[in-house]
């Protein structure tokens, strides 16, 4: 007699800090999927908005760890990975706190991850809130010279994603890894802090061999991102040192780097001299202090 096989055991780990309601509607969907075996971790980042009572209250089967110290997006994250890991989690699913999903969306990334024991990562359609049926992340491209970005960014989904596909990253939002890719590779680097960090894991995944598989019938909806939306001065500073620092750390050709430190020198001067860009000085500055930390090796969290 053939015996059934259990679903593997997912884990998802959420990082709230001070994000009361958004962590309790992430929650709410979580509880209205359709998957099982599947354990919740809420990673409190010092909220003192009432997060912990209020997630406990409504969530008691959901496990809450407070973090003593904030080592930033890779860092805090990798917390909730090492403890789902030691928990005996088969896959582990980090996900951002401002983000809902549809009720099988974990039961068909599963499915399609499941049926290739060389996939290790995977991810949802990811669309933007405000705009349901916008795009937001296909899954990460990364080209030749480095440069990377979202497959079908900002488009109406018009089904030109009919299938499965592999891609070179998965959007940080919301990033489902198998245990032995962790086992094997690591966590997040935390020498990241926050911002590239994802593509980081993703880039190592593919170079040991790995697939990265975007699935378009699993659907998310994400509000952290707007289609008009503007980084700011921090989002500057980590996106201009982390990216020199995967660049480093991967040791990408002499060539790429020279191309990389051209473009932001030339967005940089961009700013400098357009008139409708030059009110932007605090993120020049922080672009500045990008390149300059890279330089000194700082990595981490940015001085202030």
């Amino acid at each position: 007699m053939k015996v059934a096989m259990a679903n593997p055991h997912i884990f998802t780990v959420i990082l709230n800090t001070n994000r009361r309601d958004d962590t309790l509607a992430c929650l709410e969907a979580l509880h209205q999927g359709d998957y099982q075996p599947h354990t919740i971790m809420v990673l409190d980042n010092g909220s003192h908005d009432g997060s912990v009572e209020a997630i406990a209250a409504a969530y008691p089967q959901v496990q809450i760890i407070q973090l003593k110290e904030n080592r930033g997006y890779a860092g805090n994250n990798n917390v909730g990975i090492a403890a789902a890991i030691e928990q005996g989690a088969d896959w582990v699913y980090v996900l951002n706190e401002d983000t809902t999903q549809a009720p099988d969306c974990l039961s068909q990334m599963i499915a399609v991850a499941e049926a290739d024991p060389q996939i290790g990562i995977i991810g949802p359609m990811v669309y933007h809130a405000d705009e349901p049926t916008a795009i937001q992340s296909a899954g990460g491209w990364l080209d030749a010279h480095w440069q990377a970005g979202h497959l079908g960014q900002n488009e109406p989904d018009v089904g030109q994603f009919p299938q499965p596909h592999l891609v070179d990253w998965i959007s940080g939002c919301a990033i489902l890894v198998r245990r032995a890719v962790i086992e094997q590779l690591g966590m997040l680097d935390d020498h990241f802090f926050y911002y590239w960090e994802e593509t980081e894991w993703c880039v190592r995944a593919g170079q040991a061999g790995w697939r990265i598989v975007h699935v378009p019938q699993a659907k998310l909806w994400h509000k952290g991102v707007q289609i008009n939306y503007q980084p700011g001065p921090n989002i500057a500073y980590y996106n201009t040192r982390n990216y020199l620092l995967l660049l480093h750390k991967h040791r990408a050709p002499f060539i790429v780097r020279g191309r990389a430190w051209y473009r932001i020198i030339r967005t940089y001067m961009s700013m400098s001299l357009k008139p409708e860009r030059k009110t932007n000085g605090e993120a020049r500055r922080a672009m500045v202090q990008g390149m300059r930390d890279f330089w000194r090796g700082r990595v981490g969290k940015r001085a202030d």
